[in-house]
């Protein structure tokens, strides 16, 4: 397994690509903090990666909020005594025409997407310069973020605060992959396309009525700007970010890594 006894925290882990990164971390041997603003969903994830003889915690954690990050890091570091890797997945989104988007909805997916990739990394960063080098050759640890196709394409319809965080993500990357190469830490993201979700399924609600067409309208639309043709699933996002959690990624750093079937090519 080539995670094995490696420890991992992510972000948003409770459903949808945050589930599908931790159960693939934990098979393949890592042992894996659950973090979630649902502290339900977290404790189910972690039951479910336990009950086929793995480990997890499950914490509660809302990745705007600096304390509750401080404290699931010390809940981590006082159970294993390291992080090893940091998947900073946790996002959100809505949808609205530009000229209509209000204050608070730009402030909801800014703080979460953005500030709250800020918060963690920059907390996460502290604990694992703190952490002693190992046998790889100065690498101490890794931190992944999930951007999104969104980040690299500006023209998404009814999205421009949701594009705005991403685009941010991935400069957030780029910057701190710099700043922490020094210290043995690489950073990387990973940018998703169409990806079959609950959190698509309510932006497909959204579209239907923006665009006023049906929903299955709306899903053909995502397969046809896909040339693979079809939607991608979380899956397919997990098992990018267990590579770039993996040995074999050891001398990438700074990369923004599109999974999206074609959709955007850069």
């Amino acid at each position: 397994m080539i995670l094995e006894n490696k420890i991992v925290g992510v972000t948003g882990a409770g459903a949808g690509i945050g589930r599908a990164i931790a159960k693939a971390m934990a098979a393949e041997g890592a042992r894996v903090a659950v973090t979630d603003i649902n502290p339900d969903t977290a404790r189910q994830v972690a039951e479910e990666i336990k009950a086929h003889g793995q480990e997890a915690i499950a914490l509660e954690m809302d990745v705007r909020n600096r304390r509750q990050i401080e404290d699931a890091v010390r809940s981590i570091v006082s159970k294993w005594g390291k992080i090893d890797v940091w998947c900073n997945n946790a996002g959100v989104s809505s949808m609205k025409p530009f000229i209509d988007l209000t204050e608070e909805e730009w402030n909801f997916n800014i703080d979460t997407n953005a500030k709250g990739v800020f918060f963690c990394s920059q907390i996460v960063a502290r604990q694992m310069i703190k952490q002693d080098t190992g046998p790889r050759n100065g690498l101490r640890a890794k931190i992944i973020n999930t951007a999104s196709m969104a980040g690299k394409r500006g023209n998404a319809t009814f999205l421009a605060h949701y594009v705005a965080s991403k685009f941010a993500v991935i400069g957030l990357t780029q910057a701190t992959a710099g700043e922490l190469a020094p210290y043995g830490i690489t950073v990387n993201a990973v940018c998703p396309g169409y990806v079959r979700t609950s959190m698509q399924e309510r932006e497909v609600g959204w579209e239907s009525t923006l665009r006023s067409i049906s929903q299955n309208e709306v899903r053909q639309l995502y397969v046809n700007d896909t040339p693979l043709g079809r939607l991608e699933t979380a899956d397919d996002v997990a098992a990018v970010v267990v590579f770039l959690a993996s040995p074999a990624s050891d001398f990438i750093t700074g990369e923004a890594i599109s999974i999206n079937g074609g959709s955007y090519m850069d």
